[in-house]
């Protein structure tokens, strides 16, 4: 009789389930009020960032309540934050007709840090890979070109962003962002953009990530912007809300001390006679 070998649980990765929070939330922002009050109203002041932002957030993105996307989006005045999977061009996501040519888009993750291609394309070469042309050395960071095979291109961020009049930016979790390219083959012909992140995010023990380099969707964007020639002051005012949301979040917490997101603690036994 054989026995059949074990197999180990899967360690689970991603994000921290936030199903505990199904109290009141704000009728404006959609932020929880109870148990943990995380309205954004009183941090989401508009900056003075012209550049449009089209962040694409995937419908099952679960983080409602620590999720980024609709901070930016009420402190960015030329952005527009749309929910859904697929749309047939650029023009349909925005809304109205825009120039594709002179559009940018910013996908989560990629780059050399994170060793995965440009989506799209194989890893053999370009963005990821270890060596071969065009390979986008580790040391570099910050926003980097690629053309369509996933290529480091030598064009300067700043001129980079002289051509550019807007940045498609894809919110939800690694899968869900990646779900989103695959159904909208428009992304193809926009310039693709590569974020090295240049320092870890804000999120730290609030959300587990599948890779430690990874950002927020609204530091992303105040990176991306700031490296293409936004203003540093303007893009700094992102980073500070969100970290602002987020002390808020964990002075809360530790003031109140609920049980973790996502978990349900146990009661105490009762004691015996």
């Amino acid at each position: 009789m054989t026995s059949r070998r074990r197999r180990r649980p899967r360690q689970k990765t991603g994000r921290l389930k936030t199903s505990a929070f199904s109290g009141p939330t704000c009728t404006s922002c959609g932020k929880p009020l109870e148990p943990v009050p995380l309205c954004i109203c009183g941090l989401a002041k508009p900056t003075a960032i012209s550049r449009r932002v089209l962040i694409l957030q995937h419908p099952q993105e679960p983080d409602k309540v620590l999720g980024s996307a609709t901070l930016a989006h009420r402190m960015l005045p030329s952005s527009r934050l749309v929910v859904g999977l697929s749309w047939p061009n650029l023009s349909a996501a925005w809304g109205e007709p825009v120039d594709q040519k002179r559009w940018g888009v910013l996908y989560l993750g990629s780059g050399p840090v994170f060793g995965d291609a440009v989506p799209g394309e194989s890893k053999g070469s370009g963005v990821g890979s270890k060596s071969g042309p065009g390979a986008i050395p580790k040391s570099l960071s910050g926003v980097i070109a690629v053309d369509k095979k996933g290529r480091a291109l030598d064009v300067d961020p700043l001129r980079l962003g002289r051509d550019l009049d807007g940045i498609v930016v894809l919110d939800g979790t690694w899968s869900q962002a990646k779900a989103i390219w695959w159904r909208n083959a428009w992304m193809l012909k926009l310039q693709r953009i590569v974020l090295v992140p240049r320092s870890v995010g804000l999120y730290g023990d609030l959300r587990r990530e599948p890779r430690r380099e990874a950002v927020s969707t609204i530091e992303a964007i105040a990176e991306v912007l700031e490296g293409i020639g936004e203003s540093a002051d303007q893009t700094a005012l992102l980073k500070s809300a969100f970290r602002q949301h987020l002390d808020q979040f964990r002075a809360s917490r530790a003031s109140k001390a609920p049980a973790p997101i996502g978990r349900t603690a146990k009661p105490e036994p009762e004691p015996t006679s």
